[in-house]
């Protein structure tokens, strides 16, 4: 199955009195209220692969029930944020403007961070977990070493991170250079800097690991690395060095 469109335009029936509130969260959720414009409204994407076929690393029951679940919850929670804030907007109501910001970075967040997720994951037979060549694997090599390193440091950052959050391979569109990020909870990555790009984000919440590896959440990171779409992760690389 293809992906859907991550975000689609729904027209208002009334002409908004703002601009957003804060231009990074336009940037980072890829959505706006503008001045007699549609805004953009969050879907669930398809999967490109069945919910058990990235046994036996994730089980299909994590799968469907992070999928269906928890990614749902955030593209409704997202949507219903956006309506409230259209109305708040509507009526010059700043303070509801205001206090629906975190809603809003906390559920496009979280649409966004697990959009990228599912795609840096691939089936074994499909090619996961094969390593990255070209131009990612040597820039890999001269950032951290060797892919081994790299896969240690995510793991080791990953399994540090006190409470829920992400680990993400990033790449810093300015200086070219890659570096190893976590962020907290649903925070996405442009909250860490306006110039990384997310090659890979790995889910450090329990919802993705917990039903199958309890809480040994090293254990999850070690073999999450078998079905890790290196493929990916290279297109986007060399899209944003081009």
């Amino acid at each position: 199955m293809a992906f859907r469109a991550l975000f689609a335009k729904k027209t208002l029936t009334r002409v908004s009195a703002f601009a957003p509130v804060s231009a990074s969260l336009d940037r980072c959720l890829g959505s706006s209220l503008r001045q007699g414009r549609a805004f953009t409204v969050a879907s669930l994407p398809d999967l490109a692969y069945d919910y058990g076929a990235l046994e036996p690393v994730i089980s299909g029951e994590i799968m469907r029930l992070h999928h269906q679940k928890h990614h749902q919850s955030y593209v409704t929670n997202y949507n219903n944020a956006l309506e409230q804030l259209d109305a708040a907007i509507a009526k010059g109501d700043a303070s509801a403007v205001v206090r629906l910001q975190s809603a809003i970075k906390f559920n496009g967040g979280g649409h966004i961070n697990h959009t990228i997720f599912w795609q840096n994951l691939k089936p074994v037979n499909e090619g996961g977990g094969e390593s990255p060549h070209s131009s990612l694997g040597w820039a890999i090599d001269a950032d951290f070493g060797s892919l081994e390193a790299l896969m240690q440091k995510i793991n080791a950052e990953g399994a540090a991170l006190q409470g829920s959050g992400w680990v993400w391979l990033a790449l810093d569109e300015t200086s070219k250079k890659l570096s190893v990020e976590t962020t907290a909870n649903q925070d996405p990555l442009v909250t860490k800097g306006a110039t990384l790009i997310p090659l890979l984000g790995i889910d450090v919440w329990e919802h993705a690991y917990y039903l199958q590896y309890q809480n040994v959440r090293p254990e999850y990171l070690k073999n999450i690395w078998k079905v890790m779409n290196w493929k990916y992760a290279s297109q986007v690389y060399e899209k944003a060095t081009a």
